[in-house]
This record gives C-alpha cells, sequence and structure tokens, in this order.
C-alpha cells in the first residue's frame, strides 16, 4: 500500500499504483480528488504526452503543481498511466 500525505492529511492511498521513472502513479479513484484544483500549467513529454497539474490547499498554505497527471497519453508504453494522478516527492510524503 502506498500513501500520500501533506499535514497529516491523506490525499491518496492504493495497492495498485504504477510506477513509471520512479514515480508512483495513482488510479484516480484512490486519490482524495475533492482536495485539488486544477492548475493552468501543462507540460509535454514526447512519449507519454501533455501533462496536466493539480494544485492544493491542504493545511491553509497553497501549494501549487503538487501533482500531475495525463489525460490522454500518446504512446502504447503510456496507456497504462493515462488518467493516473502522480505526485512530487519534494512536495508531499510518500510512503510504502
Amino acid at each position: 500500500m502506498v500513501k500520500v500525505t501533506l499535514n497529516d492529511t491523506v490525499l491518496a492511498e492504493s495497492a495498485r499504483t504504477v510506477v513509471v521513472e520512479g514515480n508512483h502513479y495513482f488510479p484516480p479513484e484512490d486519490v482524495t480528488t475533492s482536495l485539488f484544483e486544477k492548475s493552468d500549467t501543462n507540460t509535454f513529454c514526447p512519449w507519454k504526452g501533455t501533462a496536466s497539474y493539480y494544485s492544493t490547499g491542504v493545511g491553509g498554505e497553497p501549494i501549487k503543481d503538487v501533482a500531475w497527471y495525463y489525460p490522454t497519453a500518446i504512446d502504447s508504453r503510456a496507456k497504462n498511466i493515462e488518467g493516473y494522478i502522480a505526485f512530487y516527492k519534494n512536495k508531499v510524503q510518500i510512503t510504502e
């Protein structure tokens, strides 16, 4: 089971993450998406596609772009994480 917390609040918890490039990607149903707001940030990966980002205000301080996901994967190698959500290790606590 992998858990993501921020200021003692659980953001995500799952036994079904997919690890890509050292990051745990969580199925969206295992993430408390009500704690997030969509960010206007987008980045591009040549094999995963365009990433969208989430920010959060858990604990009172806004944290921009704490998590990201690929709404539409552009390569078959990334289809297994399409829509899954990953978190920046330097912005949250991730425990396995």
